[in-house]
Order: structure tokens, then sequence, then C-alpha cells
């Protein structure tokens, strides 16, 4: 059978949004979205009462409440949407027990709150663990209803539609896996980043000007948040009231800058206090996800701030790292509910590895293989959240993930690319193997592991 293609945006895979989740958080507000334009083109009795009931499956109920869950799908209703919507608005949503919004559906108005989203425990039979379904009644009766799956990275899939993969636009470098990929550059004497931008042209339609100054903002945005982050204190959301860091090991790496390993604790604070900014629910970019948002951030303001590269050569490594994280997404998953966290940090480091290894101007060999080592030392990593908050251990693992990614970039840069055993599409056949042998207490259900330390907290 003839494997499809990717035909994944680069704005598909780096988006801004609110934390502390993508696939929590994003795919919810964008399935509630979806929800509220669906039946906006309906029309109902006007003598009917109307109601919606969101019911969450899965992971989506077992961490739900900590991720904030029940507040973006209550935000996509409302018509909010995850690259504009207001921090400050989106945090306040269902603050206090009674808080009730209306919502409009065609020329009715519709009351929702806390009692509508219901968080079921039940097994579900369901090709996704993230799953949310909605219904809109009119006196008990069901008289519209859609369910969605939210994949990882804030893609949804409705239920009846394809995954999101399938395009009718032709890139004119098509590929699947790195090896596809890497007889492009050869038979056609191109540049990776030559390669990404001309099929982002044809899959986005915005021409090459447009392409980089989005991703321009998409960098911007990335370290506004770790700005925002080395800069503020105290606690964190939720019942762990676990403190910021970041900003305490941003002013120690400022006073031992002499020291050799000065530059790491500076990488520690920038992927630290953009992470904590996803936990706090501000706005960053998905890379891959809300979860792993602090990994490429806290690399690239690195890349800026200390290796003083210009503009030109982050972008061609995001580029790079796009191309790692679209083969990981397209041949395994970066959902945490099917991956654990080697599908969030695993990609993230692997992203970021391929990167590093692009912006010091390496070979796409030696650019593979940073990104097959990355990953390789992430496999099997659980997704166990205390408290089913975006906290512990996801915000120290941003900073572990950068620090591989690193390594990994210097371990590839140390011999010769054709000497590595294991190749980027074959450890991503491995990652997906063990995705789907991992038990799922083990997958973002905050059902073992770390996740039972909660009450040490």
């Amino acid at each position: 059978m003839k494997q499809a293609i990717i035909t994944t945006s680069v704005f598909d895979l780096f988006k801004i949004g609110p934390g502390p989740s993508s696939s929590h958080t994003i795919g919810p507000m964008k399935a509630g979205y979806d929800f509220l334009e669906r039946i906006n083109r309906l029309t109902f009795p006007a003598h009917r009462e109307l109601k919606i009931e969101i019911h969450l499956y899965g992971s989506l109920s077992a961490t739900g409440k900590g991720h904030g869950t029940d507040r973006a799908v209550i935000g996509g209703l409302l018509g909010w949407l995850p690259e504009s919507v207001n921090p400050a608005a989106f945090t306040s949503l269902l603050k206090n027990p009674g808080d009730a919004y209306a919502v409009k559906a065609g020329e009715h108005t519709v009351t929702v709150s806390a009692a509508s989203v219901i968080f079921q425990r039940v097994r579900y039979d369901s090709p996704h663990p993230n799953t949310v379904v909605f219904k809109l009644l009119g006196d008990g009766e069901v008289l519209h209803e859609e369910e969605y799956y939210s994949v990882g990275g804030g893609f949804i899939q409705r239920k009846g539609e394809g995954k999101g993969e399938e395009s009718k636009i032709q890139p004119p470098y098509p590929y699947a896996t790195m090896k596809q990929l890497k007889d492009h550059l050869v038979t056609h004497g191109i540049s990776l980043s030559e390669l990404m931008l001309a099929n982002e042209e044809a899959l986005s339609g915005l021409d090459r000007k447009d392409i980089l100054k989005k991703i321009d903002d998409i960098i911007e945005t990335m370290h506004k948040a770790v700005k925002r982050g080395l800069k503020h204190r105290g606690e964190l959301p939720g019942t762990i009231r676990l403190r910021r860091k970041a900003p305490v090991l941003y002013e120690q790496a400022k006073s031992s800058a002499s020291t050799s390993d000065s530059f790491m604790v500076f990488l520690n604070a920038y992927c630290m206090a953009a992470s904590e900014e996803n936990a706090a629910g501000n706005l960053v970019v998905t890379a891959p996800t809300s979860g792993a948002s602090g990994v490429i951030p806290g690399v690239t303001y690195l890349l800026k701030n200390h290796y003083h590269y210009d503009r030109r050569k982050i972008r061609g490594g995001m580029l790079a790292a796009a191309v790692i994280g679209f083969l990981i997404k397209h041949n395994a998953s970066i959902s945490g509910a099917e991956m654990g966290c080697m599908g969030e940090i695993g990609s993230a480091s692997a992203m970021a590895a391929a990167m590093l290894a692009h912006c010091a101007g390496k070979s796409i060999e030696t650019i593979e293989v940073a990104a097959e080592i990355a990953i390789e030392h992430h496999l099997g990593m659980t997704c166990d959240p205390i408290g089913g908050y975006v906290q512990i251990p996801c915000i120290e693992r941003n900073a572990m993930g950068a620090i591989k990614a690193y390594n990994a970039y210097l371990i590839a840069s140390s011999g010769n690319p054709g000497d590595q055993k294991i190749s980027l599409d074959s450890v991503i056949k491995v990652m997906r193997a063990t995705g789907r042998d991992m038990s799922k207490k083990y997958k973002e259900t905050s059902e073992a592991g770390l996740a039972l330390s909660a009450t040490e907290c």
C-alpha cells in the first residue's frame, strides 16, 4: 500500500494558544468552536428548551480539570479561538461554582456552566483516548451530536472525517519518510530549507515573504513567553502550589556567567520560563505540543542571545525542527495520551536536536542522527502529571529535554553519521510500537507513576 505523504503546514505544527495543554486545552477549544458553528447552521422549533452537554472521555476526563479542559470547551462554545483568546479571560472562566454563560445557537440562547461538562469515568469505544462528545438537546431529545478526538499538538479530528493529513494539494517535494526527503535533496540539489519553503508555499498558499514573516512571529511569541517567565515569580495555579523556579535559575546563571556550566543553567532557565508560562495558562507556541512548549523556545532563545545567530539561521533551524515534528506526527504520534511523554518531550527534544545541528551548518545526515539519538533516549517515557496539572514533572522535563537535545547534537556531530546503526525512520517505528505497548495508566491519565506522589505535595 502506498504511504500517504505529509501535507501538514508549519503553522499547524507551531500554533499560538493558551496553556497548559495542546491536546486538553487548544484541541477541545477548537472542537467547541466547530460544534458552535455547526449548530448555528441548524434551525430548531422556537418552543423547545435547548440544553448543551459536553461529555469528556479517557484522558480528557482523567486529567481535564488540571489541564483546563472544562474551561476550554466552554471557551470554544463562546466563540473563542486559541490563537486570539485573551489568557486572562480564559483563566477566569468557571472560577466560581455558579458561573454561567450564554451560547448563541441560531435564534436561541443556551446557558452553559460547569454542570454542562460531564467527566465520564466509563469505558468508551473510541479510536483515540482524548475524546469529547457535544450534544445539543431539546426537551431532553438529542437534536445534534458531534464527536471529536484531540490527537495532540492542538490537532483535532471529527468523527466521520479523515485524519487531517489528507489533502488534494500535492507539494512539489512529497515525502513520508526521512529517506524520501533525503532523496529529494540529492536528486534536485536543493537545501532542506528550500524544500520546506517550497512545500509550505503549496500547502498554505502563502508567498515566501509571508511565510518567513509568520515564522518570525512564531519565534517572537516563543521568546516573549521566555521573557515573561524569567520575570514572573510566585506560585503557579492549582492545588500543588508549585513555585516558579525560572527566575531563580536565571539569577544564578547571571551570577556565575564565567563558570563552565553557566550555559546549561541559562538553558534550563529559558526552557522552564516558557514551560511555567504554559502551566500558568498564558500564551505559548505548541512545539510540537503545549506540554513541550519550553524546549524549542529555550533553545532558540539560547541561540539568539548566546550564540548570536541571526534571524535567517534560526528560521532555518525552525524548518529543520518542523521536518522532524512532521515525521513523528505522521508515522507515530505527538500525543501524550497515545505515546506518553516520549510523544511530547521526546518529539520536542528530537526537533531541537535537529535545529541545533542545522544552525551549526551540519549535513542532513548529521541532522537525522541528532534527532534519532534524542528520540532513542526518550523511548518509554511516561506521562504521569501530578494532580493532572502540567507542572510536575512536566516543567523540569522541558529543561531536561533541551539538555538531551544539545547532547544528541554533540554526539551526532562527533563522528561519521554513516556509522549510525539506527535510522530516524526506524526509531520512529519503534516509538510508535512502544506507545502502543505502554499501559494507559502511564499515558496522561494520572493513574500511576509520579502522579501517585500527589499526597506528598
